[in-house]
């Protein structure tokens, strides 16, 4: 391989010196030189017809060339090509057929004759450099020793491949020959500055790469395998691919290379790799022979199961349709150029017979692979494993690719190009001088076309061919892309037939149609595989990205409390308004529960309960010292106030109630103002009682005036006082800053709380200041009073109670600020009561259990003795 290229080396340097010697080159020679190529012209095999415009062509009519050893004391032998391709012949063959159809067409070009020459590159760059070397020289007989160098043919139809255009773009670039493909797709090729000359019939990878992504994103395969040829092909359109997937949010889950040599252990690589990725769907983007040589490890390994995504090198290609292969490509599915009818193009391939062309070369080659026998036996040539032909062999009745024109693509595409060249040649025999495209619009001499002045014609060639299909070049040399959807499905026969679901068309606003319906998936089935790393989060979770793995392997985690996601796959979950929970699947926010101390809850009835327990004990004490009134121990206690004490005892129970119940602008006002003022008149009273009972006692001289400063009217204007500055602080409160319900919201909590808020706290703290006050008032008079003597001492009880009385606000007031949500209003509630029992407890029940129980000490000599 290494002395191929060094003879290339050479060959274009002998091009160089035949150019610089020529009246093109710059540098002027002291005298005019023969030409003498470096090479024989005659050692490549090439069909060729003469003309008045000979178009060259350039055909891979074979898959390798056989390497002979250099001995670097000679020069090497002829390059041998082996591996016929009838696929190849055929479009060799549509190329000469539109060169005929062209001449015999009296509207096209009339006055002018089509030539060719044609040339194998045995899909190799090197040979593929020799041909179009040799195509550029002229064909055998031009070139000889004393004549000058000069290329006859002005323009090149080839070659296939994208490698070994690559080659010959940057050859002919040089010289701007133009270069018209019909099967290099590389994107590569696109670039100017690198290959001016290049022009192409076939859409560039960076279309089907466009559709293929569109194909993946359509289908929502996020978790895709990438197989490519070891060439510029398979190696530019597979990472094209990949960057595209990659955008759309998809990932590549394996990236191979089918080595060029098919080694067999790096072909059972790239299957393992392909089995233990996960993936589904494998994108193969590769020419049929590298695909080939993957699919049939495939089958040794029996891998199955895989949806293959075929590139357009060989989603049509007939050797792979075989039955051996139907197990793992029956469902495949990949894009494909436009096909069409070419009238009579199946007689023109049927026409070829031994006897038709015996200046053809490559001819004999084809009979001889096409029917197994030979056609120089009795010759000198040795082909002592093929019998003679008989001269009966038909080709209409064989079945082979070459015959087969149901697939018309890169047929087409040839056709296109002759065509393409054709009506660029008719546009300069028609130039009228000053409106050509050369330089200040003069035109060019049809006699001795200039390879540069082609090139100008055919990058503004436009026309409408017979196909209806509109043929122009872009800026970069591309055709209009346009695709058709190809699935592989078996017929009734067991015969694979490419059924287009779709097509893609890059000129319209939707570039991607499919008919799903019409899709037959791999394992013969209808429905869409799915091809992920991670299957799809649903809603209520999002995706968490693992460490060390693809952005489309992820685990799929439950949003938290008060968060959602109601859409699949989210990146993120959504906080719900404050007003608003999650609900339990955490895909859909709902109104949170509103919580307030209810009637219907539990601790709700039991408070009520409590309550009403405590006003109706109240009202029982009242009765009974209503019935029992005329009793020494009712009036030892003076009945009035504690008449008055009951009463407001009554009052504190039933305040409790507003704090149970929804909160509302009354409900909350009457809370705290009725608690405070109900407490107020009622310590009042019990102040104003101990402070009696403790003047009875010190008023003992005969004749005091001590007690008329304590008399009825006294007792009610100290009462009246001390609830009255309770009222003020109370009216003052409800006039400048009033309760007002108020919904208490955590993002974290699912409950709404809903509850009174003080308006004031100032003012809710004078409140409970003034009762602590009047109750400290209360405890100091009636501990004073505790040793004064008599059977009864009602300074004692007022003592306990009022040091129950502060150990349960004092106990509240901690208890208060730390209750969450409708615990606080429980606690305050529990305060009310419990304070209101214990001074209920502590002042009548001691008299009540005397009255019922003991009436024998409810008489005036027993609250008259004295106690020991």
């Amino acid at each position: 391989r290494s002395f191929h290229w060094v003879r290339s080396l050479e060959t274009g340097l002998g091009l160089y010196k035949d150019v610089k010697q020529s009246g093109n080159s710059p540098i002027k020679p002291q005298q005019t030189q023969e030409c003498r190529p470096i090479g024989n012209p005659s050692e490549l095999p090439v069909l060729v017809k003469e003309g008045a415009v000979v178009l060259g062509g350039l055909f891979s009519l074979h898959d390798t060339v056989l390497e002979s050893v250099a001995s670097f004391t000679s020069p090497p032998a002829p390059a041998q090509c082996s591996g016929f391709n009838f696929r190849t012949f055929r479009w060799m063959q549509t190329m000469i057929f539109a060169i005929e159809e062209i001449n015999k067409n009296p509207n096209l070009l009339p006055n002018t004759t089509l030539g060719y020459q044609i040339y194998d590159s045995c899909s190799t760059p090197v040979q593929a450099l020799r041909t179009a070397m040799a195509v550029t020289r002229g064909h055998p007989g031009e070139g000889s020793v004393g004549t000058q160098c000069r290329g006859t043919v002005p323009v090149v139809i080839g070659d296939g491949g994208s490698t070994l255009s690559l080659v010959v773009a940057r050859f002919l670039g040089v010289f701007h020959v133009p270069q018209v493909s019909y099967f290099s797709s590389c994107a590569c090729l696109s670039n100017k500055v690198e290959f001016p000359a290049f022009l192409r019939t076939m859409p560039s990878d960076v279309f089907q790469v466009d559709a293929l992504a569109q194909l993946v994103k359509h289908f929502g395969w996020t978790w895709v395998g990438v197989v490519a040829g070891d060439d510029a092909y398979g190696r530019g359109g597979a990472q094209i691919f990949s960057d595209e997937v990659k955008k759309l949010g998809a990932c590549v889950a394996l990236h191979e290379i089918i080595p060029k040599n098919h080694a067999k252990t790096q072909m059972a690589h790239i299957v393992e790799r392909i089995r233990t990725s996960g993936t589904r769907v494998v994108l193969l983007f590769a020419v049929e022979q590298d695909a080939g040589a993957l699919l049939r490890e495939a089958l040794r390994q029996n891998l199955t199961g895989i949806q293959w995504l075929a590139s357009e090198a060989w989603i049509t290609a007939a050797v792979l349709s075989t039955p051996q292969f139907h197990s793992i490509l029956q469902g495949s599915m990949g894009f494909a150029i436009r096909k069409a009818d070419i009238p009579g193009l199946k007689s023109f391939l049927l026409r070829i017979n031994p006897s038709f062309d015996p200046q053809d070369p490559f001819f004999p080659i084809f009979w001889e692979n096409l029917f197994g026998c030979s056609l120089h036996h009795g010759d000198d040539v040795d082909t002592p494993d093929k019998p003679p032909c008989t001269g009966l062999e038909e080709l209409a009745r064989t079945e082979n690719i070459y015959v087969d024109v149901t697939q018309l693509r890169i047929s087409y595409n040839v056709y296109k190009a002759v065509y393409t060249i054709a009506h660029a040649l008719e546009t300069m025999a028609k130039c009228v001088p000053g409106k050509g495209l050369l330089h200040e619009g003069t035109c060019p001499n049809m006699s001795t076309i200039q390879p540069w002045q082609l090139l100008e014609y055919l990058k503004q060639v436009e026309f409408i061919n017979d196909f209806g299909e509109e043929m122009k070049f872009d800026e970069n040399g591309d055709p209009v892309a346009m695709y058709d959807l190809i699935n592989w499905q078996l017929n009734a026969d067991g015969e694979v037939e490419y059924v287009t679901v779709g097509k893609f068309d890059e000129t319209t606003q939707n570039k991607l149609e499919i008919d799903e319906e019409a899709i037959l998936w791999t394992g013969k089935t209808k429905d869409v595989p799915l091809s992920v790393c991670s299957k799809g989060c649903p809603p209520g979770t999002r995706k968490a990205i693992k460490p060390n793995f693809p952005v489309c392997c992820f685990d799929c985690i439950l949003c938290a409390a008060g968060e959602i996601s109601n859409q699949t796959d989210a990146i993120e979950c959504e906080q719900c308004l404050p007003e608003f929970w999650s609900n339990a699947r955490r895909d859909t926010c709902v109104p949170k529960q509103v919580e307030f101390l209810s009637y219907t809850d539990t601790m709700g009835i039991t408070l009520m309960v409590v309550a009403l327990v405590g006003f109706c004990c109240t009202l029982t004490v009242i009765l009974i010292f209503a019935c029992n009134r005329g009793t020494p121990i009712v009036k030892a206690n003076n009945s009035e106030l504690s008449f008055l004490i009951l009463v407001s005892l009554g009052l504190c129970f039933l305040c409790a109630l507003p704090f149970i119940g929804e909160p509302t602008a009354w409900t909350c006002m009457l809370r705290h103002t009725a608690f405070g003022i109900a407490f107020s008149l009622c310590i009042s009273s019990i102040l104003s009682k101990t402070v009696v009972v403790l003047m009875a006692f010190r008023a003992t001289l005969p004749g005091s005036m001590v007690m008329r400063w304590f008399g009825p009217v006294q007792q009610r204007v100290m009462i009246f006082a001390g609830a009255t500055v309770q009222v003020v602080i109370c009216g003052v409160w409800l006039a400048v800053a009033p309760p007002t319900p108020r919904t208490l919201s955590s993002r974290e909590s699912l409950r709404l709380i809903l509850l009174c808020d003080e308006g004031s706290a100032l003012a809710f703290s004078l409140v409970l200041s003034y009762i602590g006050l009047l109750a400290s008032f209360c405890l100091l008079l009636a501990f004073l009073a505790r040793k004064l003597p008599g059977t009864f001492n009602e300074a004692k009880l007022i003592t306990f109670s009022m040091v129950i009385f502060f150990a349960v606000w004092v106990a509240f007031v901690p208890a208060y600020v730390s209750s969450p949500g409708k615990y606080t209003t429980a606690t305050e509630v529990f305060a009310i009561l419990a304070s209101s029992y214990s001074l209920l407890a502590c002042l009548f029940f001691p008299k009540c259990y005397i009255i019922l129980l003991k009436p024998e000490k409810n008489t005036r000599k027993h609250m008259m003795a004295k106690t020991t």
